[in-house]
């Protein structure tokens, strides 16, 4: 995938909603006004967050009432993309482990969310990528360096 040249103007933070064992990842359809894509939570870092995971856990709230994770998984991943407003941005991916069947108070960001296994979930995800962020949450929780955060 090719990433855009130049500076980073904005950071952004998604989070991979997700339940053990067996592993399974809670994704998100946009209302017909976004495209009806199915994606994870994301939103963009503002200036009174601490930090990435502060802009996610907020991110969290706000679109899913969400105030407690399990943990929290950095994937060490991002990806720069150009905004619609032509504007290079950053997005950085984690993994957010909940409770097996979370029930999420959808904003009006979204106008559903489905538990799903990996193998139904990454081809519903519109953007590539979300499908390799999902790979890496994936091949993280495989590894036996995966921690609580």
């Amino acid at each position: 995938m090719d990433e855009p040249a130049g500076p980073v103007v904005r950071e952004c933070v998604e989070g991979y909603l997700f339940s053990t064992p067996p592993l399974r990842v809670l994704v998100f359809r946009r209302p017909p006004s976004r495209g009806r894509i199915w994606v994870p939570i994301s939103g963009k870092v503002d200036p009174g967050d601490a930090d990435l995971e502060h802009a996610l856990r907020r991110e969290l709230l706000e679109e899913t009432g969400l105030a407690r994770p399990r943990r929290v998984v950095p994937l060490d991943w991002h990806v720069r993309f150009r905004a619609d407003n032509g504007e290079v941005w950053r997005l950085h991916a984690f993994g957010v482990e909940v409770e097996a069947g979370f029930a999420p108070r959808l904003s009006d960001e979204h106008e559903e969310s489905r538990w799903l296994d990996l193998a139904e979930a990454r081809p519903l995800l519109h953007f590539e990528d979300n499908r390799l962020a999902l790979d890496r949450l994936a091949s993280r929780l495989d590894s036996p360096g995966a921690t609580n955060v």
